[in-house]
């Protein structure tokens, strides 16, 4: 990926960034740790036709982030995932909501989906480590503030749902930090929302290279 770099080491995934800051272009540079608290199982099904696939590789995860430009690091947990399909995410899905959460023992993984044909899908995934994951009953939805771009916003809880920061905002995309009630427990989790009708638009994929920057290694 330019010229960052992961690989696999042990148990371990590594993690090297190597990249330019945007709108302010500073140099970002340092290294990250992935090392898998729980094993996801097997892949899941995201359409019926079985074009795209999902992967929730460490659905519970201790990561360790050391980075010199800026000089900062911490640790806590994180989450690893893969997603892969046959055609663009746009010609297969017009949005989605995923949200993840730690619970006490384990994780939680929500994901709504709604494909261009067919009815929409919903996944509410409980992880606790005895190997595949165990659906739970999928909890209400909630509505969530629309971001600046006016792009919609929900989850699922057992109760009432709060944001409590929006960390990426764009015209198409939007990654939250969320706090609802989850398999009886009180959570603070990561949420994104993805409208994939505003992302097919001809100029929101012009605005890309500056908001996802790429260099030569």
């Amino acid at each position: 990926m330019g010229p960052s770099a992961l690989w696999q080491d042990g148990e371990a995934l590594e993690v090297a960034v190597e990249e330019r800051g945007w709108p302010i272009p500073r140099r970002v540079r340092g290294q990250l740790r992935v090392v898998p608290e729980l094993r996801g199982g097997s892949e899941h099904l995201l359409c019926a036709p079985g074009n795209h696939r999902w992967w929730p590789i460490a659905p519970r995860a201790r990561v360790e982030v050391r980075f010199d430009d800026p000089a900062v690091s911490w640790s806590g947990t994180g989450y690893l995932d893969c997603n892969w399909g046959a055609e663009p995410l746009e010609q297969a899905f017009r949005s989605w909501t995923w949200s993840r959460a730690p619970l006490s023992r384990g994780a939680v993984v929500l994901y709504d989906v709604w494909p261009r044909q067919g009815a929409r899908r919903a996944m509410a995934l409980r992880f606790d480590g005895s190997g595949e994951p165990r659906a739970i009953e999928l909890p209400p939805t909630v509505q969530l503030p629309p971001t600046l771009f006016r792009l919609p916003r929900e989850t699922r809880s057992e109760a009432d749902a709060a944001l409590v920061r929006t960390l990426t905002d764009s015209h198409f995309y939007a990654r939250s930090v969320v706090r609802s009630q989850l398999c009886g427990e009180s959570v603070v989790g990561i949420h994104e929302s993805l409208s994939l009708d505003r992302f097919r638009t001809g100029w929101a994929k012009l605005m890309l290279p500056f908001r996802m920057p790429r260099r030569a290694g």
